[in-house]
């Protein structure tokens, strides 16, 4: 098995759709063991044939950005190879890569632009949700992120891993509930225009 399709069958299959979005420390030290030595080969560019490929484009993304935030949690690796996945996604995006993928797997082409810190990937995370691949829930957390950064202009919960001194605007929100506020203000929104 080459390692494009070993990062796929580990996602998809032994990760599995119910944890793409949890937080165990058996995912994580399990990504870190087998993809942490393949994902600083990808950090420095090594690797960005793969995304010549939809299947190669996919697993490249994901080497880059969501395996990072499972092998650093709480350190600014885990960020550190966000810009380089944001631009292999938007390439792959331009080249139809992500749907040729198809859901499930076809929202992470998206989820490096709602990583994002700027107000204008989000808007693309929305967009994309929207109009690319409609998922309720995907709309919804894209939506949630891009109020954070309009809010903010970052994302709080990063502030520590990345050594940013928090505002008391910052401290007020993480302490009334952080990003599950801004979904809930979202479900508010919804239900006032029901």
């Amino acid at each position: 098995m080459d390692r494009i399709d070993e990062i796929l069958r580990f996602w998809r299959v032994e990760v599995g759709e119910k944890n793409w979005y949890q937080s165990t420390e058996e995912i994580d030290a399990a990504i870190r063991r087998r993809f942490a030595p393949l994902w600083q080969i990808a950090a420095q560019g090594a690797l960005n044939d793969w995304e010549r490929s939809p299947k190669g484009a996919l697993a490249l993304i994901l080497l880059l950005d969501q395996f990072p935030r499972n092998m650093f949690r709480d350190d600014p690796r885990a960020f550190e190879t966000d810009p380089a996945a944001r631009q292999h996604a938007a390439r792959a995006i331009a080249e139809g890569h992500d749907m040729q993928i198809g859901p499930p797997l076809q929202q992470f082409f998206y989820l490096p632009f709602m990583h994002s810190e700027a107000l204008a990937d989000q808007d693309r995370a929305v967009q994309l949700f929207s109009e690319r691949w409609y998922s309720p829930d995907n709309l919804k957390h894209a939506r949630a992120h891009r109020l954070v950064i309009e809010q903010f202009g970052r994302f709080p919960w990063r502030n520590s891993a990345l050594g940013r001194t928090t505002t008391p605007e910052e401290e007020t929100f993480m302490r009334e509930g952080g990003y599950g506020k801004a979904l809930n203000a979202l479900d508010e929104l919804n239900a006032s225009v029901k």
